[in-house]
């Protein structure tokens, strides 16, 4: 099932979920904006119908091949230079922060978890974009990247993951016995690239169906997926990238985080989930129930 009908991306709001104002109300905290982002699942809300579209006159198909071009300069959604400079940073973060762990596990210095969290994070996040642009072009664009659209949540979460592994290489290093620890880490690396591979096949089968952002209404090009990872599971860029966070936390020996993230995770795509069903089944009726009934979640507690 793709993941616009069947389930969009990890944790990036819907525009609507920010409802702009008349006059200039005072920004909510970056606390309170996480909560309510959590709380929704991130699904936002249903667009206005536009109305009846009148006949485009030649001015107006000109003026529309002037703003498809404009869409590719600087600054402009689909900024070529944008993309290009994002993804040449994500690549000397990935690639300098492989060279550390490498020194780092070389040396048997704790601290390698650091920069392999650091790989981890750009790898994804240029996965995000390229596996869009190959498989639905028409809707990739600079925040394809997921590097600011995911919302106030999304960054507390990382910064508090980097500091708890900091804080635990100063003051506890040693809590757990170090075969213990390289089990997690190992198992966290193994959930890492599952979660990794499941989330970019996802998008990869979905192709034009999948989006980042929850849809409220049917495209008449919109149709429900079921072959490949599909057949198995019915969302599963949320089971990669749920399984991917979790791997990131037992990888970094996190053990405050790893509780936070199950719940948080849990409590976000838990609603997300239930929310985004309601709107599939009154897509596609009955051979959606009947597709629910025979796939599954593969995040513990939700059904």
């Amino acid at each position: 099932m793709s993941t616009s009908e069947n389930g969009s991306a990890n944790g990036s709001a819907h525009p609507s979920d920010y409802e702009p104002q008349a006059w200039e109300a005072p920004r909510r905290s970056a606390l309170n904006e996480a909560a309510h982002l959590i709380n929704r699942g991130g699904l936002g809300h249903a667009a206005h119908n536009p109305g009846p579209q009148t006949p485009s006159q030649p001015q107006d198909i000109l003026a529309a091949l002037d703003r498809y071009d404009q869409q590719f300069l600087p600054h402009q959604p689909k900024s070529l230079s944008g993309i290009a400079l994002r993804s040449c940073l994500l690549g000397i973060v990935f690639a300098l922060s492989l060279t550390l762990t490498t020194v780092l596990l070389y040396t048997d210095h704790y601290l390698w978890r650091l920069p392999l969290f650091l790989a981890t994070l750009s790898t994804f996040h240029f996965l995000e974009f390229y596996t869009t642009a190959y498989a639905n072009s028409n809707a990739a664009t600079t925040t394809s990247f997921l590097l600011s659209s995911n919302g106030s949540a999304y960054s507390i979460a990382h910064s508090a993951s980097f500091l708890e592994t900091l804080i635990s290489y100063l003051f506890v290093p040693s809590l757990f016995p170090q075969n213990l620890q390289t089990i997690l880490a190992f198992l966290g690396i193994s959930l890492i690239v599952i979660g990794q591979a499941t989330r970019a096949s996802a998008m990869l089968t979905a192709g034009s169906n999948f989006s980042h952002v929850v849809r409220h209404t049917k495209a008449s090009s919109h149709r429900l997926v079921t072959s490949g990872i599909y057949s198995v599971l019915r969302h599963p860029s949320y089971f990669g990238y749920f399984w991917w966070a979790i791997g990131t936390q037992l990888m970094c020996g996190n053990r405050v985080c790893l509780v936070a993230y199950l719940f948080v995770l849990f409590r976000f795509f838990d609603r997300r989930i239930r929310g985004e069903e309601e709107l599939l089944v009154k897509f596609f009726g009955e051979e959606y129930v009947e597709y629910k009934a025979r796939t599954w979640v593969g995040i513990p507690g939700i059904r």
